[in-house]
Formats: structure tokens, sequence, C-alpha cells
């Protein structure tokens, strides 16, 4: 049976850490992380409710913007009952951005993500061809389309793209389709902020689709470089979904396959996504399976090795939720506990806000619906955002005014902290730390060696990633005090050079040059014009023709590595 969550649908109702991690920062970043926890009470909060024409039904998670605003999408509602995007600040002040339209995209399938560039950027329903799309939003409200998918017969691109996208330290944009690809069980894709797409992997490649199919969740990018994520079909053992993690250039490899044990004790159908902690670890939850037959979380390797961490509904009328409504995903507070939410179950069988630590330890922080009519909202179908000023923040697709939806707040007494928007890159780039009523800087670090940086606004600082520093916590200081990052910022060193076959020089006839580099995964991009490659110029797919004399550009990125520097080749023909 397939559960994809097609929105479509909503009109009714333990191992090696990571690469680039070592233990030393782990354990300073994970130190720093549970110093911040504090005894206080939680505090619920229903910050505002939807009333329709400012949105109905808010089922995507909330980002968190560099003007210190939370971001989200409803899925109808608004001026064409398209939807909007809206923004929200942390005292409740919430605005529309943008009413969605159907020629362009409607129904924003998985929320929205803030590109390096400051632009909102996500996937939808409609497009050119009514198979989906990836769309470009700007902060003035500026709605344009990116792609719209099925752009060739029989839909090799992919078709319905029902997760979000992830912008990875290559500067390019990656997400998945639930359909369409080769065989029409869904792709990997690649587009890059101007639009061109290129479809990476398409599932169900292998007999018996054992590596996976129909994916509807998110990828994230793990600290080693590679992307990770679910299917919620497919496997080795039926169709019970799986996990996978794949590289730059299509390399893919098969994690694990749910229903690996008897019963599907370990859950099936995972359809929360995945979320990478400081301990180097993936951990996600499933839909159904487990022993109460009402989900799961688990906590993955990098290798593939599954822990069971928590079996849903084992206490008496699921007290402590179910997953057995849309579930969501996971994240990590910045006291070191997984935080998440359920659609169903609780004390009043709406829903409720959980934690667990790593080990296994499960508390249900909030039920839903404790009032009749449910005015703090019922049915959280997304993940929470931690804001940086350390309070947790979601949605609920039901309940509130005329039952069209809530946004809340949790306040569980953890303190102010900074983000990353970027958690990886060389020395020199620039990254952009989100924080909460900052100050001017006295000095910001990283992993303890100072850096230059701009002090932009109270919610945004831009620093450059100081020569001669190690991965590890970012650290701000301020007249008002000092923050920590709540991830680590991994400095990456520069892939090796691509290399060029023939050689580089002066020949009788025309050549056909080869391009290749050693890195694992690597993908290269060249130049034929004289102009210095990016990752926006054109792939290497095979020999390039050199018929007259040219001179040829290359840089090459792979997980865990920077872009190269540029090789370049004049080949002269006499």
């Amino acid at each position: 049976m397939t559960y994809i969550r097609l929105l479509s649908n909503a009109r009714s109702r333990g191992g090696r850490l990571a690469s680039g991690i070592t233990p030393a920062a782990s354990g300073a970043l994970l130190a720093i992380l549970l110093a911040a926890q504090s005894a206080s009470a939680q505090t619920f909060t229903t910050l505002d409710r939807f009333g329709g024409t400012n949105g109905n039904l808010p089922n995507t998670p909330l980002i968190q913007a560099t003007n210190g605003h939370l971001y989200g999408t409803t899925l109808f509602g608004g001026a064409n009952e398209d939807g909007v995007a809206y923004d929200i600040t942390t005292a409740g002040r919430l605005a529309t951005v943008a009413n969605l339209d159907a020629p362009i995209a409607f129904s924003v399938y998985a929320g929205l993500i803030q590109g390096s560039d400051g632009n909102f950027y996500g996937t939808g329903q409609g497009g050119a061809y009514a198979e989906g799309t990836v769309v470009k939003l700007t902060s003035s409200g500026t709605l344009t389309t990116l792609y719209s998918f099925c752009a060739q017969t029989g839909c090799p691109d992919g078709s319905i793209p029902a997760a979000g996208l992830v912008q990875a330290s290559d500067g390019n944009f990656y997400g998945t389709t639930a359909f369409g690809g080769a065989g029409n069980n869904g792709t990997v894709f690649k587009i890059t902020p101007a639009g061109a797409l290129t479809t990476l992997y398409s599932f169900c490649s292998l007999s018996a689709c054992t590596d996976g199919s129909v994916p509807t969740t998110p990828l994230i990018q793990g600290n080693d470089g590679y992307l990770y994520g679910t299917t919620q079909t497919g496997g080795a053992n039926g169709n019970y979904g799986t996990v996978f993690k794949i590289a730059y250039d299509g390399s893919f490899t098969t994690l694990y396959s749910f229903c690996s044990q008897a019963a599907c004790a370990d859950g099936q159908y995972a359809l929360g996504g995945l979320v990478q902690a400081v301990d180097g670890n993936l951990y996600g939850v499933t839909f159904e399976g487990g022993s109460g037959g009402k989900g799961t979380l688990f906590q993955l390797t990098l290798g593939g090795a599954y822990t069971l961490l928590h079996t849903f509904c084992l206490q008496t009328n699921c007290t402590d939720g179910a997953e057995g409504g849309t579930p969501t995903g996971l994240i990590q507070g910045t006291d070191g506990n997984l935080y998440g939410a359920t659609t169903s179950g609780g004390a009043n069988g709406d829903g409720t806000l959980f934690s667990i630590t790593t080990s296994g330890a499960f508390t249900t922080l909030y039920s839903f619906c404790p009032l009749s009519n449910c005015p703090d909202g019922n049915s959280p179908s997304s993940s929470l955002l931690q804001a940086t000023n350390g309070t947790f923040y979601g949605t609920a697709v039901y309940g509130g005014t005329n039952n069209l939806g809530t946004i809340f707040s949790l306040s569980t007494g953890l303190g102010p902290f900074v983000s990353l928007q970027t958690t990886a890159g060389p020395a020199g780039a620039s990254v952009t730390i989100l924080g909460t009523s900052l100050s001017r800087p006295t000095s910001v670090t990283f992993n303890g060696t100072s850096a230059t940086f701009t002090f932009v606004s109270s919610s945004e600082i831009v620093a450059r990633v100081p020569t001669g520093a190690t991965t590890g916590p970012v650290q701000v200081v301020m007249p008002t005090g000092t923050l920590n990052s709540n991830a680590a910022f991994i400095v990456q060193g520069k892939a090796g050079e691509p290399s060029f076959a023939p050689r580089p020089g002066s020949y009788a006839r025309a050549q056909s040059v080869k391009i290749s580099d050693t890195a694992a995964g690597a993908v290269i991009y060249y130049t034929t014009d004289g102009t210095t490659p990016t990752t926006a110029s054109a792939q290497y797919a095979g020999p390039i023709p050199v018929v007259a004399s040219e001179t040829i550009k290359a840089v090459a990125i792979a997980p865990g590595f920077a872009l190269s520097a540029v090789k370049s080749g004049a080949y002269t023909i006499r």
C-alpha cells in the first residue's frame, strides 16, 4: 500500500562519527548544547489562527529567515484559494507574502527554504504540464517558475515533487519526485538557482525495486557531504521503504530496507524524513510498523546499522501519540534531544509534541485539543523549528478559527543561540549567521579561530571562514553575552584538480579530450570559452571534441570537499 502525502488529497480530511567531524569537535559541540538546557517550565502558546483569506491548512514546516521572521505556506486559502506564503514574527504578527496561483504553483508541497541568495525556493503542484514545479519567491512576494516537471514525454525528468528542497554546499538545490523517471517510480534531481535541472537517479532501477520507490521526504546533506533520504515503498523486504544516500554524480547506495525484522518491528513507510544529530547518526520516524503498529522512531548509522528507539502507541489509548497519520520529521534541539510531533494520539487523540533522547527516553510534551473546538489547533503535520531565541515553533493543520489551522510556540526553557545558513565550506567562504536580538559583536570565531565579519542586522551576521580554522562550533561574542551555534561548521578542503587526457599541447589533428577526477562521487564542470568554470557551468558527461585550437578549463567538486582549483589546458590543432 502506498501512503504518499499528496497534498491534493487534503481537501478531505550509533556508529562512527560523520566524516569531517572529529570526536573532539562533536564532544565540544554536544557540551555546548547541553549547557544551554534549562529547568524552566514548558509553555505552549497559540500565536495565530488562520481564517481563510490569510490561509487555510498550514501543512509545511516553518523556517527562520535572515530578517528574523518565520516563513511557511498553507495548502489552501488566500486570494486564489491555492494557498499562501506567509511570514510571522515570533511575537505572532502574521502577514501574507504571496498568494499562490495555479499557473505558477499552488499548494506548495513541503514548504520553503531560504537560499544563500536571500530568495525562497520550494516545490509545488501546478507548472506548465500540471505535474509539479520548482519555484522561487522573492522577499517582496514575486513568485516565478524555475522548472516545470514532465517536460519530456513519459516524464523521465520526474513528476510530483512531493518533498522540499535542500541547498547543498555546492550551491545547487537537490530534491526528489515521487513519480516519473525511467520507471515512473520517482527520481533524485539537481537544479541550479537559474533553473537548469539534472536527473541524478531513477528509482526502481534494480530488480523488484530493491533500491526503493516513491521518495516523498526532503533530502538532507550529511556531514560527510553525501545526500541522504528515504523512500516510501520498495526495498529488499517488499514494499516497505528504504533509507539511501547519493553523491553529486548520482552514485547511489541503499543503506537500509524497512521490515527487516519480524512483523516489521523496525517500522515501515518512513514518511517523516531524516535528521543528522551531532553524534553523526541519522534519526527518523516511520508511519506504520513497530510492535504497536503505529510507527517507530529509529537511529541509523551512516554505515546502515539500525537501532529501534521507540515504538508508538504502546501506552493505553496511544497517549504517547500515534504516527498513523501524516508523520512529521525530527529536529535536534540545543539540549541534544530530538523533537517532533504526531498527528494523532495523545491525551485527547488529536496529536502530540514530544521529545526523545538519542538513547530512546521518550517524553510527551503537549497533547493538542484540551478544550472544546481545539482553539490551540490539532493534527500537527510538519516538523518543528527551533528558532534562535530557543523556542520551538510549528503549525497544526486543523483547529483554531473555523478549524483552518494554527501557528504555535512551545518554550521548554532553552536559551538563545545562533544558527548557520550553510554548515560547510572552505576557508574564505561567506557564512550567514542567524540570531535573535543580536547586538554588534566584538568577535566571531570558527572553532576558536577569529573571523572577519559584517554585522548586518539584529538577526543576521555575515562572516568569512578564516584561514586555519578547523571543524567545530561558531561562537559570537557580544557586549550582551556570548552565543554558540547549534551545529558545527565543517571546514572543507578543496577537491583535487581534474586531469585531462590527452595532455594539453599541440596536435596535428582533432582530439577527443577526456576529463577525470579521482575523488569518489566527484562531478566535473568545464568551459571552452575562456571563462572560469563554476557549478553553474556545463557538467562533464563525456569526451569533448576539440577540432580547432581552444582552451578547456575545468573544476571538480565531491562530497566532503569544496570546489577544486581551476585546471586549464590549451590545445592547439595545427
